[in-house]
């Protein structure tokens, strides 16, 4: 053999080995992130299945539930206020045509008695009478000042990402708190604002990911994100009528190049947290878990809970939250 094809060959052979001994041994060049945020349960939008989401209601339940994080989005009033709603048209939420950013705060309709369930196809809930407010995000920092919180800043506007930053500031939440959102620039410009809060990996980090674990470049590149929140291929054809095979046949191709162990693990060495959304069924549960992720979000934190006591995931710790859910429950009947 000559050296034309001998040398080449080496020197695959061993950008292979290498890459694969530091897949498996990160932290011999890269230092494992140090996270104080050690979330498995985390209700989205504050258990939307459960009690009307987003809402300091859904939280309380939650909570009282055993999840261990809240996840909630954010929007800008008209008057400059930050809200928690995932949308800023509100529509959906209220059927008001309207948008928030042409509203002022005082002037936001309360949120409809009776929603779909976004994630969950074919479900509503009814909520509770006497909270159908959209709360401030200062509100909802005030209530909760030391539940870890999941914030997704849904709009690429510096007022509102310059107010949210701040405010987690203001509150010393920097540790506790993990922003982002799938659009580049939000996640750039919160990383830009030099801030101690763990970040979220976009849609185009996310890709960028992707292609560097495929290639054998993931395990010599730096990653400034703590935090993958993927959604798996099942819950987008569930939940949003997939029905064309060709579209099918995508969502399960990424699903299976995105959902995979020896990437996770990987990340995982380094201390990047691996969530998966929004996953409301026992046979989504057991995928997450064979996997190996950190933490499930979910419409319904009760049926998180008691799925992960009875599999023995998370010993008696739910035990520990029985009363206080009760007294929540209590309260809330009066």
């Amino acid at each position: 053999m000559s050296a034309a094809v001998i040398v080449p060959l080496s020197l695959v052979g061993g950008y292979a080995v290498i890459s694969i001994f530091l897949l498996r041994f990160p932290n011999l060049i890269h230092r494992k992130k140090q996270l104080k945020i050690n979330a498995r349960l985390i209700a989205h939008r504050g258990g939307a299945g459960e009690h009307l989401e987003n809402t300091i209601t859904a939280y309380k339940h939650a909570m009282a539930s055993g999840m261990d994080m809240i996840e909630l989005d954010c929007q800008i009033t008209k008057d400059k206020e930050v809200v928690v709603a995932h949308d800023d048209h509100l529509q959906r939420v209220t059927g008001v045509d309207a948008n928030i950013s042409d509203l002022n705060f005082k002037d936001l309709p309360p949120i409809s008695r009776t929603l779909a369930v976004h994630f969950c196809k074919g479900q509503s809930i009814c909520g509770s009478a006497h909270d159908r407010k959209i709360p401030l995000l200062r509100e909802v920092f005030e209530t909760f000042p030391d539940v870890p919180i999941n914030l997704d800043i849904k709009r690429d506007e510096d007022d509102l990402i310059n107010k949210v930053l701040e405010m987690i500031c203001e509150f010393e939440r920097e540790e506790i708190t993990v922003v982002g959102n799938f659009s580049e620039n939000i996640v750039k410009k919160c990383h830009q604002r030099g801030h101690k809060h763990p970040l979220v990996f976009s849609m185009s980090g996310i890709r960028k990911l992707l292609l560097l674990f495929y290639s054998g470049l993931l395990p010599f590149c730096s990653l400034k994100e703590s935090f993958v929140e993927i959604p798996m291929g099942s819950v987008i054809m569930i939940n949003f009528g997939i029905e064309k095979k060709w579209m099918k046949a995508i969502i399960w191709f990424l699903d299976f190049l995105l959902v995979n162990r020896v990437m996770f693990r990987h990340l995982q060495r380094r201390g990047i947290k691996i969530y998966v959304w929004v996953l409301n069924s026992e046979e989504q549960f057991d995928r997450a878990m064979h996997v190996g992720v950190d933490g499930i979000m979910t419409d319904y934190p009760i049926k998180l809970a008691e799925y992960m006591r009875q599999n023995g995931h998370l010993a008696d710790t739910i035990h520990e939250n029985n009363d206080n859910y009760q007294t929540f429950e209590n309260e809330a009947d009066n």
